[in-house]
């Protein structure tokens, strides 16, 4: 009878947007907080361009996007909600927090991905070319031999995410380089 009696009562949450754009979750009416109620928008259906929701980045541009938005507010958790944390001890994650907090305060100039370095197209032991070998070589037929084509480039995927900044002073430069992890359909950074 006494737990039925202390049993918390169904309420409604409303959510509630104060005069300066905070947004307040509460169980009393928005006036009461000196709000206006936000009322919920169905989403629109049809040809619309997708807006960018933290969490996942499906692709490399999403991926910016929440760096830049949360460089932009200057808030680490936001930065945090696109680091790798997967297997990391609690005290390893308590100062990679602290570190985004650092980072996320000091001005910001630029993201750049970072792409890998071409791959050497001679042999290293003796920097010579490589020999092209042609069917007509291969066959022993004496023809002229032609060079082959060179293969497409293949595309290439971004390694890393270099944060350019300058410490307080606005002037000297400072450079953040994160790792890159895709990880369940979205990228991530890590340290």
């Amino acid at each position: 009878m006494l737990l039925a009696w202390c049993a918390p009562a169904a309420a409604d949450v409303r959510h509630c947007v104060l005069p300066d754009g905070q947004s307040v979750f509460t169980d009393r009416g928005c006036a009461e907080v000196g709000g206006t109620e936000q009322v919920e928008q169905r989403p629109v259906v049809g040809n619309v361009e997708k807006k960018r929701a933290p969490g996942c980045a499906r692709n490399l541009d999403d991926l910016l996007f929440e760096m830049n938005t949360a460089f932009a507010a200057h808030d680490a958790n936001r930065l945090a909600g696109v680091y790798h944390w997967t297997g990391m001890s609690g005290s390893t994650a308590y100062n990679v927090m602290e570190r985004l907090d650092a980072i996320v305060q000091r001005p910001l100039i630029d993201i750049v991905p970072v792409m890998p370095e071409d791959q050497p197209t001679t042999d290293v032991e003796t920097a010579a070319p490589r020999p092209v070998f042609t069917e007509a070589v291969l066959a022993d037929v004496a023809a002229p031999e032609t060079p082959a084509a060179p293969a497409p480039p293949r595309p290439r995927s971004p390694v890393a995410v270099r944060v350019e900044q300058t410490l307080e002073n606005g002037i000297t430069p400072s450079r953040t380089v994160f790792g890159l992890q895709k990880h369940f359909g979205c990228w991530w950074i890590k340290g």
